[in-house]
């Protein structure tokens, strides 16, 4: 579902939206996880805890050093 928002290489088509693409994967694992704990209160943060919450540590994992590694 990363892919309606972030785009399939991590870089947004919507500017209100971040990119993702080459950012720190450590970040954007723990970002996930904020999310999902609800650590973080932006106003995106419910959407975006109910997108991860389906998601173990693994997959969060493996998503992030995906974007990370994109260009």
């Amino acid at each position: 579902s990363c892919v309606f928002c972030h785009g399939s290489t991590g870089k947004a088509d919507n500017p209100s939206y971040p990119n993702l693409n080459g950012q720190n994967a450590k970040y954007l694992y723990q970002a996930m996880v904020d999310y999902q704990q609800g650590a973080r209160t932006t106003p995106m943060a419910q959407m975006m805890a109910v997108q991860l919450s389906a998601l173990n540590q693994q997959d969060l994992k493996d998503i992030a050093a995906y974007y990370a590694e994109q260009k």
